[in-house]
C-alpha cells in the first residue's frame, strides 16, 4: 500500500489486476483474461500515466518552463490526466476536444481547472463518433493555440514519454501481477502509446508473447482493410483510421476487428457480470480477447487494460 501522499498524481499507477473468470465462463471459452483496472486511476483512465510521464520528463529536460501553459488535443482522458497533473504542478492547462466526444469529459476537465475548447465536428460526422477527419480539425486548433499562448504541447501522439509511461510502469506491473505468465496482449489503439510501450516490454521479457492490435471493424487500417461507412464507429478515443507514429509494426502479431454491437454488449456484460463499470474501449479489448480464446489462443493467458470509467459515457447510449 502506498504511504501518505502529498500530491494527487502520486496515486497514479499500481492499479489492480482482475481475472475475468465470469466473462470467460459466460462466453464459454478456455483460458484466462487478466484485466488491468486502469479506470481506478484518479482521473478514471489509463491516460493519467502518460499525462504524468510527459509533464515530468518535459520539466526535467527544461522544455516545460515554470508556470508555462500546457495544451493538448484529447478525447477527454489524456486531458483529464493533464488537468490533474498540471493543476498540482502549477501549470495552466488547455484541452482541445471534438464535440463528438461525450460531454462528461469536458465537464470533468473544467471542474479540475482546465480551459476546454470544443471543436465542431466535420460536416458529415456523427455525434458520438469521432473520425480521423474530426481529429484533424482538433489538431489544427491545437497547433494554432499552441503558438498563440506560447504553450508546451503535451503531444501524446508523438512524444516518446507518452509510450514510456507504459514501457516503464504499466507493462512491468502486469508482468509482476501475473508472475510473468503471459501468452498474449491485446490493445485497441488510440494514440498507440499503450500498445507500443507494453508490447516492447513484453517482447523484451519474452519474445514469444503475442501482441495484437484491436480496431473497430469500420476503421481497420492496420489490418489493411478499406474504411466502411467513412470509418464511423462508437469506440471513443480509439480507431482514428490513421498511421500512428508510436506504433512499431514489427511488434504486431495480428489484428482483430470488433463491431459496435459486440463492443456495446461486452461493455454491458463487464458491468453486470464482473462489476467493472467501464467504457467502450475496455469492452473492445475484452471482445478481442474472447475472439482469440475461441480460436488461435485457446487456453492461453491474455492480458489487457480496462481503460476508462463508464461514468464518462452516461450521456451516450451505452448504459
Amino acid at each position: 500500500m502506498k504511504k501518505l501522499m502529498e500530491n494527487i498524481y502520486e496515486a497514479i499507477g499500481e492499479t489492480p489486476m482482475l481475472r475475468l473468470s465470469r466473462i470467460t465462463n459466460h462466453y464459454g471459452v478456455e483460458g484466462n483474461i487478466f484485466a488491468k483496472l486502469e479506470y481506478l486511476n484518479p482521473g478514471f483512465s489509463k491516460k493519467d500515466r502518460p499525462a504524468l510521464q510527459m509533464i515530468e520528463e518535459a520539466k526535467a529536460s527544461g522544455e516545460l518552463k515554470t508556470g508555462q501553459t500546457v495544451i493538448e488535443l484529447t478525447s477527454g482522458n489524456t486531458g483529464t490526466g493533464l488537468s490533474i497533473v498540471c493543476q498540482a504542478k502549477g501549470h495552466p492547462f488547455i484541452a482541445c476536444m471534438s464535440e463528438g466526444n461525450s460531454m462528461e469529459r469536458a465537464r470533468m476537465m473544467r471542474a479540475l481547472g482546465a480551459e476546454v475548447i470544443i471543436v465542431p465536428q466535420a460536416k458529415n460526422s456523427v455525434k458520438g463518433q469521432v473520425s480521423g477527419e474530426d481529429l484533424k480539425l482538433v489538431e489544427e486548433m491545437t497547433v494554432k493555440l499552441t503558438k498563440e499562448r506560447n504553450a508546451f504541447r503535451a503531444d501524446q501522439f508523438n512524444l516518446d514519454s507518452s509510450y514510456r509511461a507504459h514501457l516503464l510502469h504499466t507493462a512491468v506491473e502486469m508482468l509482476e501481477q501475473c508472475d510473468g505468465k503471459i501468452d498474449c496482449f491485446v490493445d485497441i489503439v488510440g494514440s498507440g502509446g499503450t500498445f507500443e510501450g507494453c508490447a516492447e516490454k513484453f517482447k523484451e521479457y519474452n519474445k514469444n508473447i503475442r501482441c495484437y492490435i484491436v480496431e473497430p471493424a469500420n476503421a481497420a487500417v492496420y489490418a489493411g482493410k478499406n474504411l466502411i461507412n467513412e470509418g464511423r464507429h462508437k469506440v471513443q478515443g480509439c480507431g482514428y483510421a490513421m498511421d500512428l507514429s508510436k506504433v512499431n509494426k514489427e511488434l504486431i502479431d495480428g489484428c482483430i476487428q470488433v463491431t459496435d454491437e459486440e463492443v456495446t454488449q461486452m461493455t454491458r456484460d463487464l458491468a453486470k457480470l464482473e462489476g467493472t463499470f467501464v467504457g467502450f474501449s475496455s469492452g473492445a479489448n475484452v471482445c478481442a480477447a474472447i475472439q482469440l480464446l475461441k480460436d488461435k489462443e485457446k487456453g492461453k493467458n491474455i492480458v489487457l487494460t480496462l481503460n476508462d470509467s463508464g461514468l464518462k459515457y452516461l450521456s451516450t447510449d451505452l448504459f
